[in-house]
């Protein structure tokens, strides 16, 4: 190998070392293939003005006036690059990781507090569990997948909201389109399910729940045992997760619109707790444009403040988030408008900017402070991600997540310093920068490739809930060992596979089955009814047969005439007159009117 020149092609094929190679993954590399190529929208560059010399010099055609004003642009795109690289560093939009689980709309995304577990919602209804712990640049995918609305009917319904308890990371609050909310276990199973309420009932406050499809809700920012949820019945429920079978408080929200009956729905709810102390503050949005705020421990009889106007009438307000100082309250409303208010002068909108909206389409479409509260994130229908100043609501930068596809929900996790977007085309994106970010998406692509395996290609393995896995041991008309599924055939899991719509096979050469009914399943075998069931046989006769089988027995010893036996041995029946066979027989009875 020494004789071989070091510019040798032959040297490419060689072994360097003997044993064992340890491959250590290019962390660097991976991360770099994820950066983003899509470049912040830049801000607009206004030309400038030539002077009549600079004018006369370009008509004459002098090199240094163009080489002036090239050096002049140079120095305008050296300045853009540097405020793109200064606001990369400043907001972690550097990088991104694309999860893609859902089938459907993402309307949800929720973090534990340490940032370890992922949790998407869609109106796939379905929630989706993420681990990023167990996750590779290779296996971007779910752990579990769960339908926490699914009945014995197969009723399911779309994933409105849910949210990590802050304080108790085991407890996750999740809003479906139905009355009833749940309390679901870090692993996807059903602590608590909340009570429905009477809809036979007028007044709300003697309802023991929801009435009708709940929209959103959150967790108290302080107690861990409570929660808030809003529901288009025109009220606010606080619920103690101890107890389900009723709420804790209800608040009504009496609606002054004209033509409302007092009643309007409610469509946004935040629960917020101010950083250096102080009381906490329940603020809620309505559809008839009101905005009303509530002080944590009550009284809930009336509000401590309400803006009839906040928003125009019958407009849904889907966003809405309350400082970490407890003193603005942001809402993205539906008449295209983001405002700013002041809690402690809640009359009148400090700011408001346009903004237009997707709450119409996709009412779970919000808008957040960053965990600091120096800036306000939202998206928007074109799929840009808006990153603004909390006092003008101006943006600070514009970067595309999703072209061409809404942005419906937005977060930002404190403690791994990553952006979570939720987006229409069901895409679930990650942001975030290597340098500022800590663990979450960074973690997932500082770990080496997952060898590929026959079990990753999703077309050669089933999902258990799904399904049976070809490695499983099956028992005949049995249990899959360690579970409660029966062991069912595929094509009792398709029935429909291979026939037309009326039920026949599509295949001429395949004979039809008739459908077998639950009554012939629980019928009993053929000889333990001839056996024990008296004249059982006669149903498998011809009922003429049947009856001509007893006329020599009714002819030599008949049971109704046999008085008449020896006084006239032989039956004489009476002759029919003319008048008789001809008449149409007795007179009706007059009908009594």
């Amino acid at each position: 190998m020494d004789d071989i020149a070091d510019d040798d092609p032959l040297r490419v094929f060689l072994p360097t070392s003997f044993g064992k190679q340890s491959k250590h993954p290019d962390v660097a590399a991976q991360i770099n293939r994820t950066k983003r190529t899509t470049p912040s929208q830049p801000k607009p560059i206004v030309p400038p003005q030539a002077s009549p010399s600079n004018k006369e010099l370009i008509a004459n055609g002098h090199k240094e006036g163009r080489g002036d004003e090239d050096h002049e642009e140079d120095d305008d795109h050296e300045t853009e690059k540097e405020d793109e690289d200064e606001d990369e560093d400043e907001f972690p939009i550097s990088h991104e990781l694309v999860l893609k689980t859902h089938e459907r709309t993402v309307t949800t995304t929720t973090l534990d507090p340490s940032g370890a577990r992922l949790i998407t919602g869609s109106t796939d209804c379905t929630l989706k569990l993420h681990d990023f712990a167990s996750m590779t640049p290779t296996t971007l995918r779910a752990f579990r997948s769960i339908d926490p609305t699914t009945t014995k009917s197969s009723e399911t319904h779309p994933i409105h909201h849910a949210v990590f308890n802050p304080i108790s990371p085991a407890q996750i609050l999740v809003v479906a389109a139905t009355p009833q909310g749940k309390i679901l276990s870090r692993d996807g199973d059903t602590i608590v399910e909340f009570v429905k309420g009477d809809m036979y009932l007028r007044d709300m406050h003697n309802t023991k729940g929801h009435i009708s499809e709940i929209t959103t809700g959150t967790w108290n920012p302080t107690d861990r045992n409570l929660c808030v949820t809003a529901g288009t019945d025109s009220t606010l429920r606080i619920w103690d997760v101890n107890n389900k079978r009723g709420q804790k408080d209800v608040i009504v929200h009496k609606s002054r619109a004209a033509g409302s009956a007092g009643r309007t729905r409610m469509t946004a709810v935040a629960w917020g707790s101010p950083a250096q102390g102080g009381k906490n503050l329940l603020v809620a949005a309505a559809f008839d444009g009101s905005l009303a705020m509530w002080g944590d421990n009550g009284p809930f009889t009336r509000p401590a403040a309400e803006i009839r106007d906040a928003h125009i009438k019958d407009t849904w307000t889907g966003g809405i988030d309350i400082s970490s100082d407890g003193r603005s309250v942001v809402t993205r409303g539906g008449d295209d408008t983001i405002k700013l208010w002041d809690t402690r002068k809640f009359k009148t909108s400090i700011s408001t900017v346009a903004h237009p909206s997707t709450s119409s389409q996709y009412p779970t479409s919000n808008i957040r402070f960053s965990p600091t509260s120096t800036n306000i994130i939202t998206g928007s229908p074109t799929g840009h991600l808006h990153i603004l100043n909390p006092a003008t609501l101006k943006p600070e930068l514009v970067t595309s997540v999703t072209p061409g596809s809404p942005l419906i929900t937005v977060l930002w996790h404190d403690k791994l310093n990553q952006i979570i977007t939720g987006s229409a085309n069901a895409e679930t994106h990650i942001l975030y920068n290597p340098q500022t970010s800590s663990r979450g998406a960074t973690l997932v692509m500082s770990k080496a490739p997952k060898r590929r395996h026959i079990d990753d290609d999703p077309n050669l393995t089933t999902d258990l809930s799904q399904g049976l896995s070809g490695d499983s041991i099956v028992n005949p008309n049995g249990l899959l060992t360690g579970t409660n599924q029966a062991s069912v055939s595929y094509a009792t899991r398709h029935p429909t596979v291979g026939l037309t719509a009326s039920g026949k096979p599509r295949d001429p050469r395949r004979p039809h089955i008739p459908q077998t009914t639950p009554f012939a399943k629980s019928q009993p075998d053929e000889k333990h009814i001839k056996e024990h069931i008296p004249l059982s046989s006669m149903r498998d006769e011809d009922p003429r047969e049947a009856l001509l089988k007893y006329a020599d027995k009714a002819r030599d010893d008949p049971m109704f005439t046999n008085a008449w036996k020896l006084t006239q041995p032989k039956t004489i029946y009476a002759d029919v007159s003319d008048e008789e066979g001809d008449g149409e027989g007795p007179d009706k009875k007059k009908v009594k009117r």
